[in-house]
């Protein structure tokens, strides 16, 4: 199954998003990482899985990859919910 690449409707937003998540999971993990690989070695570290931040990660599992990328970006979405329903009983 071909993989759906996601994009930001608004790209000069990525840096922004970016620093987001990373603030993020800096929360939920107790680190203080400044980018974003960091963040995934930690990742990888926390569900003892072969990351690594330079080279090659061609034998990592689709079902690792997936752990990796299904807690960053769950917890992004989380965050982006609450942030919504932040600002909309504001503005009620």
């Amino acid at each position: 199954m071909a993989r759906k690449r996601r994009r930001l409707l608004v790209r000069s937003a990525r840096p922004e998003m970016d620093r987001l998540q990373t603030d993020v999971l800096n929360r939920k993990l107790g680190t203080s990482f400044s980018n974003r690989e960091d963040l995934k070695v930690e990742i990888a570290k926390q569900f003892d899985i072969p990351y690594q931040s330079k080279g090659s990660n061609g034998g990592l599992r689709a079902e690792d990859a997936g752990k990796m990328g299904g807690m960053m970006g769950g917890l992004l979405v989380k965050e982006l919910v609450r942030m919504s329903m932040e600002s909309l009983s504001k503005n009620r």
